[in-house]
């Protein structure tokens, strides 16, 4: 099957020091794939090179064999890379089903004079954007919290609303940097459940950063492992959790199974 996302050779420098290093990655329509390395490894350097965040000094990206090397992250998120962090990135005065409702503005075609004249067009598409947030704050069990703002949320529940918003631009591929840091082992559970939900219902392809390795080998249909910026395995669960260079070099004497 033919790439949906491809990396190839991406290579990038912060000043001196070399953070990634001959780079590949090919995650096909629907794939599950895991990114997996000790703390300091590039991970999220990786994330950031594909969505925008910097520019790669070398190497290629694609999305559905169109370039998106070098796009602004709006640019790369309208194309079809929906993105979380590992750090939260919400709006501190903005209640949730805000939030998600922001994500849909890229799709919007009623333009300045739409939303001036409140033409057919623009109330049209707002009861859509309106009513498809809902779906996707009930979807993330969070239809509850719709109109609090979403810092009085707890912490799970900030996370699925982070998830939510990614999932309101309609990607292709979903990128989630550490979905469960933080979470306690009740959130855990339901956070499987809602990606493999979303993983379904979406059919949309997961990237993700994950440090709980029962997490990622449950989920995950192929996971590389990264150290000092540069790949030393990649291949399915059952490969990676027997992997000499894998378990010595990130999990010690961590049992993987």
């Amino acid at each position: 099957m033919s790439a949906l996302l491809s990396v190839k050779n991406m290579t990038h420098y912060f000043g001196g020091l070399r953070a990634v290093h001959n780079y590949n990655l090919n995650i096909a329509p629907q794939q599950i794939t895991g990114l997996i390395g000790p703390n300091g490894a590039g991970k999220t350097t990786i994330f950031n090179l594909i969505t925008g965040v910097y520019t790669p000094a070398q190497g290629s990206i694609t999305l559905e064999n169109e370039n998106i090397k070098g796009l602004e992250t709006n640019e790369i998120a309208a194309k079809g890379l929906g993105r979380t962090f590992q750090n939260l990135a919400l709006w501190r005065h903005m209640n949730v089903l805000d939030h998600v409702k922001m994500a849909h503005y890229s799709q919007l075609t009623y333009g300045l004079f739409g939303s001036f004249f409140n033409t057919p067009t623009c109330r049209r598409e707002e009861t859509r954007v309106e009513e498809n947030s809902y779906k996707l704050l009930e979807l993330f069990d969070i239809k509850q919290h719709a109109n609090q703002m979403v810092t009085n949320l707890p912490y799970g529940a900030q996370r699925r609303v982070e998830m939510a918003r990614a999932m309101a631009t309609n990607p292709k591929v979903l990128f989630l940097d550490e979905p469960t840091a933080g979470m306690t082992p009740d959130e855990l559970v339901q956070m499987i459940k809602i990606i493999r939900q979303v993983h379904r219902d979406f059919k949309v392809a997961i990237f993700l950063i994950e440090h709980r390795m029962k997490f990622v080998m449950d989920l995950c249909q192929y996971i590389q492992t990264l150290v000092f910026g540069e790949l030393i395995a990649e291949g399915p669960p059952e490969e990676i959790q027997n992997n000499p260079e894998v378990i010595e070099a990130y999990l010690g004497k961590e049992d993987l199974t």
